[in-house]
């Protein structure tokens, strides 16, 4: 059995046409069925069993019930192993729901597993993990192909079909790049309109839990349930959630929309060039005013972001030292000795580069001439946007500067591998929507993604447009 969408599965279930047994059981066997893939790191089919006796006993009216979802495995699940992909919290098990999963839980959503993610959800390419390599499902034949990332599990979960909808969070770019290389739909909300209460911290002043979907009804129905006002998250968003998918509107009539002359960067593919082009006729087509607008900061926007973000890093990971939970080194001799082992032998590679620039640029000397310069050019960039809202509905832009490249490509090169950011960084620094969605491929077939961007709380409009241009490839 092969479901399409979301609101299928839910109209088979209504009708009584399938079982939510049936569904676990279909998803059980695919995902024993693609393990070399290794999107999990944890499944447990007892775990999805025992699901299936709760979810049968809940009202029908539960907006998910029944709906298999896969959850990046840096949000809290209770009773479940959370890992955050790194050897320093392998034998780690929360006790409680994170805000995301709690709303999931409560409207009827299986968990089908934890999907694997780059550790701490620092990577392009989801192969940082202490658990191994995501290969992504559209490779072929023996040429492993990246995902993505820092959610490759998850954009690759519902790529290979081992699921409907999966969570991602998104820092800077990590949810948009991994649905550009899977070919599905990812959307990165508002900072803010998810909580991140029980999602392992990266960097805290950009984090951003979002979906992945097969289509952009799905991931409105997904964002609508997952979204909502938390007090225990201090920058958690007090508004008004609207229900995206029943607001779907594929109008672009007057709708303005900006083409920013700094996205075209050196280096990029003619292929993704002549998909951006694809889609701007596409919008005109369709009603839509094209602007050529300027972001002219967006130059910064990398450098800024791999100062903020490492600081963050460095601050949010300094309790990971083995007194309380997680990994412990055996064998030190003091406490200054057990902490340093626990750290060197508990994080990898690229998580301790992290730690090291971020302690770097907020140490004594260094505070002011990186990290507060910084922030500076941060806001700079946010007002660039804010500017060109004032007249734009929407920009577009690509999401990545390539497809899915092989799997170990980028790996000793991490500026190579930062890079992959150019287009998405911008929007996560300024703290505003974005979705990706799969719109043409290049000349070996793989999915190319194009990004839309609006101001804050606008995801309405994001969906809007992307549903509209998602009718070409229907």
């Amino acid at each position: 059995m092969s479901f399409k969408s979301i609101s299928q599965l839910k109209s088979l279930l209504d009708e009584n046409k399938i079982s939510i047994k049936e569904i676990a059981e279909t998803y059980i066997k695919r995902i024993n069925e693609k393990k070399e893939l290794n999107i999990f790191i944890y499944f447990n089919e007892d775990k999805i069993h025992d699901q299936v006796k709760v979810i049968e006993k809940l009202p029908n009216n539960k907006t998910l019930k029944g709906i298999p979802i896969a959850v990046k495995d840096l949000f809290c699940t209770k009773n479940m192993p959370t890992t955050a992909a790194s050897k320093i919290l392998n034998n780690f098990e929360p006790t409680y729901e994170s805000f995301v999963t709690q709303k999931l839980v409560d409207q009827g959503s299986m968990f089908v597993g934890k999907t694997n993610l780059d550790e701490f959800a620092m990577g392009s390419a989801t192969n940082t993990s202490y658990f191994g390599n995501t290969i992504n499902p559209l490779s072929k034949n023996d040429h492993p192909l990246a995902p993505g990332g820092s959610s490759g599990g998850s954009a690759a979960s519902v790529a290979a079909d081992l699921c409907l909808g999966a969570t991602g969070t998104d820092t800077g770019g990590s949810i948009r790049q991994p649905a550009s290389f899977c070919g599905v739909v990812g959307v990165k909300p508002t900072y803010g309109l998810c909580s991140r209460w029980g999602i392992a911290a990266f960097a805290s002043s950009l984090d951003q839990a979002g979906v992945f979907s097969k289509n952009v009804k799905d991931a409105s129905i997904l964002l609508e349930e997952i979204a909502g006002h938390d007090q225990r998250d201090s920058t958690s968003s007090n508004v008004q959630i609207p229900s995206y998918s029943k607001n779907l509107n594929p109008s672009l009539e007057g709708k303005v929309v900006g083409i920013p002359k700094e996205y075209t960067v050196e280096g990029t593919s003619d292929e993704i060039n002549g998909v951006w082009e694809e889609a701007i006729k596409s919008l005109e087509k369709k009603g839509a005013k094209i602007k050529h607008i300027s972001l002219p900061h967006t130059k910064y926007a990398l450098p800024t972001y791999y100062i903020i973000a490492p600081a963050e890093a460095s601050s949010n990971l300094a309790r990971y030292d083995g007194v309380k939970y997680g990994f412990r080194a055996n064998d030190s001799k003091s406490l200054d000795e057990m902490y340093e082992l626990t750290r060197s032998e508990g994080f990898g590679k690229e998580v301790k580069r992290r730690i090291l620039i971020g302690t770097y640029v907020l140490s004594a000397g260094y505070y002011d001439a990186y990290y507060l310069k910084a922030q500076k050019v941060r806001k700079l960039i946010a007002n660039d946007f804010v500017e060109v809202f004032s007249d734009c509905d929407l920009i577009l832009t690509p999401t990545a500067p390539s497809a899915a490249f092989p799997l170990n490509e980028k790996q000793d090169d991490p500026i190579k591998m930062y890079l992959n950011d150019v287009f998405t960084v911008p929007a996560s620094l300024a703290g505003i929507p974005g979705i990706s969605i799969p719109y043409g491929k290049d000349k070996q077939g793989l999915p190319l993604g194009i990004q839309l961007l609006s101001k804050h709380y606008n995801e309405q409009e994001i969906f809007n447009a992307a549903f509209a241009l998602e009718k070409d490839y229907e």
